[in-house]
């Protein structure tokens, strides 16, 4: 085939589907027109209109659609009176919650007694506290009692003046800034103003009536310009008078008024078993007393005995606990050994009332002589640098002061979170000589039980309570041993071990 032939080929292929995709409109002359095609496709989907008015009409007076109307009505009502009735038997079956009692701010969180305020924050005086009061505050501290700050000579009632306040602590204007920066923190602040720091607290029983007079007025200055409680020691001697009632209603004279935060009278005593302190409570109308049932000269069973006497006999929120009473000793000095100072934070933290501390106690601190300890702020500083050379003796009790810190702070916040803590009942479970074992309780919280150690030798502590029915096990909240007892571990109530000097937080759910 020649080379024209091929070319007309390609000419006849490309003419056809060129005529292919030329519309059928039938232009030119002679055409035939064909129009355009068009084709219906049917739709697959065809809406359900469901029955007319009409339809309906005829269907619903039928017999079989009135009963099935009958059955459906009755069936909703039986479930809904069913309904009604179970959710009856559940409000009247379920337990009822137990009305929270009333809670007072000294209540709340521990006392923080501050009697040297130069001591407290190198010789700054009431400055020194507005600048550690974030530091308090972390503490879960909730009342901080200072003083005395009036200006007063020991044993020398002559020169006994409770208003004006020592030159060498501050000013009344110190005193305003402190109280309108620790009442924005929370912190309540109370004055101690017992007349003589000597011997007797009053100068003696002849000069009482005089001084109470001076105590009136001094407590309405100090009260005025926004104080919020007042303490005094003594409380034995001072409270017979008959001149204590015109102090007191200075004092607890806004109790009659609306919405007002209440001040706080606390007496103090030294040397009173836990009836007389009980009397006392009675007598006087304090709102809190603090008092030296726990010292470390009572054994356990001592007590034991004394704290289920004042608990049976008082209100929780009348009741403080400390260990050194009204003469200011520090924690670790008055326990058996400083390394106790953990165990009986625990145990102030976790019996009824208000746990009260002196300034220091959180780390440990220890009395020197007569004189008032320094209080260390140190113990958030970073480690030595490298390379520094270390002194191995001071590295230790930082980290003894840490530790204790941590602690403290730990215990504060649990306390004031768990009901259970901040006002369960309180139950007796142990005592020997050495060592107490106790259980707080509150309507449907979580349960806490308090065991401690404070002997040389490991025991075993037997739970035992008449009333109540113990778990076989609980759970380790807190605890000073924690290689034995370690912290969410579970321990078997039946036999309790406990080694020297240790002391245990645990608990276990309401059940």
């Amino acid at each position: 085939m020649s080379k024209d032939t091929e070319v007309d080929m390609k000419d006849v292929e490309l003419n056809e589907l060129d005529q292919e995709k030329l519309p059928m409109t039938g232009d030119g002359p002679g055409a035939e027109k064909n129009g355009n095609l068009k084709q219906k496709v049917p739709e697959e989907d065809v809406k359900f209109t469901g029955l007319s008015k009409e339809e309906l009409m005829k269907v619903a007076g039928t017999p079989g659609w009135v009963r099935t109307r009958w059955v459906l009505l009755v069936l909703f009502w039986l479930g809904w009176v069913g309904m009604l009735a179970g959710a009856i038997v559940i409000i009247v079956q379920a337990p009822r919650c137990k009305p929270i009692p009333e809670m007072n701010w000294w209540n709340q969180g521990p006392l923080y007694q501050i009697a040297d305020l130069d001591a407290f924050n190198h010789d700054k005086g009431i400055k020194g506290v507005v600048e550690v009061l974030d530091s308090l505050n972390q503490l879960k501290v909730k009342g901080l009692v200072l003083g005395p700050l009036h200006t007063v000579q020991q044993d020398q009632a002559d020169t006994l003046d409770l208003v004006s306040m020592d030159p060498l602590v501050g000013t009344d204007q110190d005193l305003l800034v402190l109280l309108d920066k620790a009442h924005k923190k929370g912190i309540s602040v109370v004055l101690n103003l017992t007349p003589n720091p000597g011997a007797d607290p009053w100068f003696s029983p002849d000069h009482l009536p005089k001084v109470l007079d001076k105590l009136r007025d001094a407590a309405e200055h100090w009260l005025g310009m926004g104080v919020d409680g007042v303490q005094v020691s003594g409380l034995a001697a001072a409270s017979v008078s008959s001149d204590w009632s015109k102090f007191q209603d200075v004092v607890q004279g806004n109790r009659t008024e609306v919405d007002v935060k209440k001040r706080a009278l606390i007496g103090v005593v030294d040397g009173q078993d836990y009836s007389a302190v009980s009397q006392l409570l009675n007598s006087s109308g304090v709102d809190l007393i603090l008092s030296d049932v726990l010292n470390k000269a009572n054994s356990g069973i001592e007590r034991a005995k004394s704290i289920h006497g004042l608990v049976s006999t008082q209100k929780q929120s009348s009741l403080a606990w400390g260990l050194g009473g009204s003469l200011g000793n520090h924690l670790a000095s008055v326990v058996e050994k400083p390394e106790l100072v953990r165990l009986y934070q625990l145990m102030l933290f976790t019996l009824p009332g208000t746990p009260v501390f002196n300034y220091g106690d959180e780390l440990g601190l220890v009395d020197q002589g007569s004189t008032s300890p320094k209080m260390l702020w140190d113990t958030e500083e970073e480690e030595v640098a490298e390379g520094a050379v270390k002194n191995e003796t001071a590295e230790a009790q930082k980290t003894h002061r840490l530790t204790c810190r941590s602690w403290f702070k730990t215990l504060s916040d649990l306390r004031g979170k768990e009901r259970s803590l901040l006002h369960g009942d309180y139950f007796h479970l142990h005592s020997s000589s050495a060592s107490l074992a106790f259980l707080r309780l509150w309507d449907q919280s979580e349960r806490y039980l308090t065991a401690v150690n404070w002997g040389s030798a490991t025991l075993t502590v037997v739970l035992n309570h008449t009333e109540l029915s113990l778990p076989e096990q609980a759970k380790v909240k807190l605890s000073t041993d924690p290689e034995n007892l370690a912290a969410d571990s579970s321990v078997s109530l039946d036999k309790l071990l406990l080694g020297p000097g240790q002391a245990v937080l645990l608990a276990f759910p309401f059940a």
